[in-house]
């Protein structure tokens, strides 16, 4: 395959602050991948609590599995996935850098970076403040979200060898 026309890999962005215990699990799954070696297989990315920053990261992806801390109600641990398309489909608050966060993917859409998303939420309960340490329910959910992001990249690799994969919406986020 001619490199020019090679697709870049994954974009998996993890988001939170490791500061604030659980509310930084984002990131501690990217350091998991990492550590497993998804990097060979996607681009991981801490995105931290960086907001605007990120937004060059959506240029050229086709699709981008995100992974943030989510404060849903749900039991603490709980991993969740979903594929939003509107800014209404997103869970309520996701967590500390929700307003950075939502900016940063209406702003996407709106300059037309917008790819196909993989949403996955653990849950968490109340935010620590400066610790680093994730509580154990939500250590114990990382292996999930392992599973669930090889998931992803088995279905996105399909869906790439198929000859009629549709392309992502570009600015489908409303």
């Amino acid at each position: 395959m001619n490199p020019l026309l090679r697709r870049p890999k994954t974009l998996i962005l993890g988001v939170g602050n490791l500061l604030m215990g659980d509310e930084g699990v984002g990131v501690a799954a990217i350091r998991y991948l990492e550590h497993l070696g998804v990097d060979a297989e996607a681009e991981l990315v801490d995105g931290g609590t960086s907001g605007f920053h990120l937004l060059g990261l959506f240029r050229d992806q086709s699709h981008l599995i995100l992974i943030d801390a989510a404060t849903d109600a749900l039991t603490p641990g709980t991993v969740s996935m979903i594929q939003p398309r509107y800014a209404s489909d997103f869970p309520p608050s996701l967590t500390a850098h929700d307003i950075g966060l939502k900016d940063l993917l209406e702003s996407a859409a709106l300059l037309g970076y917008w790819p196909q998303v993989d949403l996955i939420t653990i849950s968490i309960g109340e935010l620590s403040n400066m610790t680093m340490e994730l509580s154990p329910a939500v250590a114990a959910a990382l292996p999930r979200v392992v599973t669930m992001v090889r998931e992803c990249l088995d279905r996105i690799a399909s869906s790439e060898h198929s000859p009629e994969a549709p392309l992502p919406a570009a600015g489908c986020l409303a």
